[in-house]
């Protein structure tokens, strides 16, 4: 891991909870203790935290700091049509009474509109889904523990006693910012290291990304495409980059947003 995102895992850390200590640290980054002290040390001189014995505290009292990406609202509005086709497609990959956990993120919560008859058990670290199918499902919604990052909607949390590792579900559903032959990719570090914590309680990957995706790159490499069992897409994905995860072994689903704009059509109409 790079100093710089080492760095941002520290200031978040103390920003949730107060002092933090070094091994707290060194668990979580997977470097040593050594190293963290260097870096702690590096952040006291910058005035970014205060190093006390064993470890660090946040200068000023605990504040959330922001996370990379657009706010949830700012993004939800975004191919929204796309999204609601994959988010569909993904729901009917379920049987009743699976367990499955479902990652924060703008594509990934229009599943909720596909689960209201649903009985299923739902890990999620969104906020935004967790209300929603409290209060418009018969599901049963567990959040693990952390902090509500509100322009994200997301619950994140940088240590390991949360309800994260007590859950194990068939499948785990989350979005990207990015998919390329190198991987899928996200924005910031926080929320990779929550996603890998997810990823290790879930026999398969499920990524929900619309076409848009295959264009864009970012810095941060969530994973590598061996680990992805299906990718749900609309009918806009180059035909290079359905090649690319054809190649890769992965289970490829094309939604179309006309034909779900037809199903909820005729819905409405019965």
């Amino acid at each position: 891991m790079h100093e710089r995102e080492r760095h941002r895992i520290i200031l978040s850390a103390v920003q949730e909870k107060s002092v933090v200590t070094v091994q707290d640290i060194s668990e979580l980054t997977e470097a040593s203790e050594a190293t963290i002290r260097r870096d702690i040390a590096a952040l006291h001189v910058q005035g970014k935290i205060r190093r006390v014995r064993g470890g660090a505290e946040a200068v000023h009292p605990p504040q959330l700091g922001n996370l990379a990406g657009r706010p949830f609202r700012v993004s939800e509005s975004v191919n929204i049509d796309k999204k609601r086709a994959i988010a569909r497609q993904a729901v009917e990959l379920c049987d009743p009474g699976d367990a499955i956990i479902i990652n924060g993120g703008t594509t990934t919560f229009q599943m909720v509109h596909f689960m209201a008859a649903h009985r299923l058990q739902v890990m999620t670290n969104s906020f935004a889904i967790a209300e929603h199918l409290v209060k418009h499902s018969k599901n049963t919604v567990t959040v693990p523990g952390g902090a509500i990052y509100r322009e994200q909607s997301l619950i994140l949390s940088p240590f390991d006693n949360d309800a994260i590792r007590n859950f194990y579900a068939r499948r785990f559903f989350i979005g990207a910012q990015g998919i390329g032959p190198l991987g899928i990719m996200e924005a910031d570090a926080l929320i990779i290291q929550s996603e890998q914590k997810l990823m290790h309680q879930a026999d398969e990957l499920v990524v929900m990304a619309d076409s848009s995706k295959f264009h864009r790159r970012s810095s941060l490499i969530l994973c590598p495409l061996e680990r992805v069992s299906t990718v749900i897409t609309d009918d806009g994905i180059p035909e290079e980059a359905a090649r690319m995860i054809e190649n890769a072994g992965i289970r490829l689903i094309v939604a179309s947003p006309v034909a779900q704009a037809i199903k909820e059509d005729s819905s409405s109409v019965a």
